[in-house]
């Protein structure tokens, strides 16, 4: 049990976290920004930005503010998303990208790019909202098999399910490219996951998507809890499981669907952050789920930081540096788990 003294430790060194990969995103680059100048940009936006420097001002507030605000957006619906899969699954090693989530929202995307789709009334939405639809068929699909092949639904059943459909949609994906013509730019580049460039357009597209679902996922933490000791105890304290399994697969589902239409795959976020927090804080979702947020808004903010500054000026996709990350980790969950069953 983790003394509440760790709790709020875990939030102060998560929100400091934070605050240093926000200053970092902002101020460093290919021109460094320092930081003082910064506050000042900041707090010249809200009273007379003409008297600012333009080189400095258009850099931080037109470029890199909102790639930063993105990417913590991306991170943290992907982290959240990872927490709840996890907590729901009792199964460290789900995240949206092991169990095909992710690449069942790529399909929706590229698909709607593929295609053109445009849903009256939604206008730029369109992206958005089939990604969703698209992740939480696969989820649905992939637990349904899972259980086909095996009702326990073990932790390798399910990973190894996920693991098959995501090739599947990988081949669908390859022959949607292969179809393509004029699309194609746009399509390999979003595949290969970033928020370069992509402006306070993009980040009007994922923000209501992950208020509602990380409000719904964070109101349901106590549910999550019951959950966590077995569906048929959680009834037994008045917990509807039917209903608060759909809603936080739901929920996951939103968040990962929207991170995806915007940011392209990004794999092992929704692993890493969930697993550290735990590790630290203890696995009461009431904790793990906004730290979680705090955590993966700040892992991603760093990737991207190193993804567009480690080989400068070639830019790097951000899924390279988190897979880096996340492959070992994936691995070393998977070995310590295979060590407490044996023992």
């Amino acid at each position: 049990m983790f003394s509440r003294n760790k709790v709020w430790a875990g939030y102060t060194v998560s929100i400091l976290l934070l605050l240093t990969a926000f200053t970092l995103g902002v101020t460093v680059g290919s021109v460094r920004v320092p930081v003082m100048e910064m506050l000042s940009i900041f707090a010249g936006a809200f009273s007379n930005r003409e008297a600012l420097d333009p080189m400095f001002n258009s850099i931080v507030l037109d470029i890199r503010f909102p790639r930063v605000i993105l990417a913590a957006l991306v991170g943290a619906s992907l982290a959240i998303a990872g927490a709840s899969f996890q907590g729901l699954l009792k199964n460290p090693l789900a995240d949206p990208y092991t169990l095909g989530v992710s690449s069942g929202a790529s399909v929706g995307a590229v698909a709607t790019i593929f295609l053109g789709l445009s849903i009256p009334g939604l206008g730029s939405f369109t992206l958005p909202v089939i990604s969703i639809l698209a992740a939480l068929l696969t989820l649905v699909i992939v637990l349904g098999f899972a259980r086909m092949v095996e009702k326990s639904m073990k932790m390798e059943t399910i990973i190894l399910t996920g693991i098959i459909f995501s090739s599947f949609l990988g081949s669908i994906l390859s022959l949607m490219i292969a179809l393509t013509g004029d699309e194609l730019r746009q399509i390999i580049n979003w595949l290969l996951g970033s928020v370069s460039m992509r402006g306070w357009e993009y980040i009007r597209l994922i923000a209501p998507f992950f208020v509602i679902g990380a409000l719904l996922l964070i109101w349901n933490a106590r549910e999550l809890n019951a959950m966590a000791f077995g569906e048929e105890r959680a009834q037994h304290l008045g917990v509807n499981v039917q209903r608060r399994k759909f809603v936080v697969l739901a929920s996951g589902s939103l968040l990962t669907g929207a991170a995806v239409a915007v940011s392209g795959t990004i794999g092992f976020v929704g692993l890493v952050v969930p697993h550290m927090v735990r590790m630290l804080t203890g696995s009461d979702h009431r904790h793990v789920l906004p730290l979680s947020i705090l955590n993966g808004a700040s892992l991603l903010i760093l990737c991207d930081l190193v993804a567009r500054t480690i080989v400068a000026p070639t830019e790097l996709p951000i899924g390279v540096i988190t897979a880096l990350i996340g492959a070992p980790v994936f691995g070393l969950i998977l070995i310590q788990k295979r060590k407490e069953r044996r023992g």
